[in-house]
């Protein structure tokens, strides 16, 4: 059975990794494609490198164009995809890639992005536990962070075994240019991003701090609180996260490996790297595949995980998919590849 997809925010980048994985997917054929101030131009002119869709032209994103479609993509930004999305039809498969559907707690959603909350809907993180089996037969799906993807497959084992302490959890993460999207910043250009690093977001600022803190709540049941401090990396995709908690009295180094060796043994996205190797961006680029390894410094009695993943891929696009493809009753890893690109 072949599905239909409208996909909007076409002209961004999380529009264009989305139609660079569908035109791949065996069961999906490419409706509409849609943009805002782009409308009307060929997809070509906007992203060369999708050949096969160059000549579409781009329509309007309203909810008459998008209707009338199996699956609809929303790739706009935060606060632009609930009205939209409350104009699609109930049996029509919606997934939002952008913010607008993630938190629970609508203080937490007023604070960090000062709109009124538009509701939650089933997260796309099909790893953690128990979500799985709410992105079954759904039709809305709520697409997370880049950020709180490598986060929460970084830790989530940890605390969904009670391994760790629910406070002083400290997270740096580095990421790519194209997680700031692709409207033209001035402290994105490539003279002031390439020979060095920045942070951003800095003491608690960053809007995906609540979605982190919401995952591992989850996994833990009880409130996980966590200091996140993003960097800007002169690197076009990618994330690597490290992340640090402290472990509870008598966990060592053994219990710690068994845990979340346990928690990824069978999932076709997620691996575990085999000790003394550490992760490194290039080798998940263009893949929808998370890369973890740990280790437990004894003398602070911490865990210390890092995770990559490509962000514009498993962080955004291609996590879509696999929550579409789980929805749809397809196989998890269709259209998908664990494969990076190297050199």
């Amino acid at each position: 059975m072949t599905f239909t997809a409208a996909v909007s925010g076409a002209s961004g980048y999380a529009g264009g990794e989305l139609l660079r994985l569908l035109a791949n997917h065996p069961d999906i054929e490419v409706g509409a494609i849609t943009a805002h101030s782009s409308a009307g131009s060929a997809l070509g002119a906007l992203q060369p490198h999708l050949h096969a869709l160059a000549d579409r032209v781009l329509q309007d994103t309203t909810p008459e164009v998008l209707a009338g479609h199996d699956v609809v993509f929303l790739a706009l930004p935060h606060g632009a995809s609930a009205e939209i999305a409350a104009q699609l039809p109930p049996d029509t498969l919606v997934i939002d890639a952008g913010a607008d559907h993630r938190l629970q707690d609508p203080a937490a959603w007023e604070r960090f992005y000062g709109s009124a909350h538009a509701g939650t809907w089933p997260y796309g993180l099909p790893e953690l536990p128990g979500h799985r089996s709410d992105l079954r037969g759904a039709r809305r799906i709520a697409v997370p962070g880049c950020y709180p993807t490598s986060v929460l497959l970084a830790l989530a084992p940890g605390f969904s075994a009670g391994l760790l302490e629910p406070d002083d959890v400290v997270v740096v993460s580095a990421s790519g240019t194209s997680g700031a999207g692709k409207a033209a910043k001035p402290n994105l250009l490539g003279s002031e991003v390439m020979g060095g690093m920045s942070p951003y977001g800095v003491g608690g600022g960053h809007r995906h701090t609540p979605e982190m803190e919401q995952g591992l709540s989850m996994a833990a049941g009880e409130r996980v609180s966590l200091s996140f401090t993003p960097t800007l990396a002169p690197m076009a995709r990618g994330i690597l996260t490290t992340a640090t908690a402290k472990v509870r009295p008598g966990v060592g180094s053994t219990a710690l490996r068994d845990a979340w060796g346990k928690a990824y043994a069978d999932e076709p996205f997620v691996r575990v790297l085999p000790e003394g190797q550490w992760p490194a961006t290039k080798s998940v680029v263009g893949s929808n595949h998370a890369q973890l390894q740990l280790a437990f410094d004894e003398h602070a009695g911490r865990v210390i995980v890092s995770c990559v993943i490509d962000n514009l891929t498993k962080g955004t696009a291609g996590g879509a998919i696999q929550s579409m493809n789980i929805a749809l009753g397809l196989d998890e890893a269709r259209g998908l590849t664990s494969q990076g690109i190297a050199p």
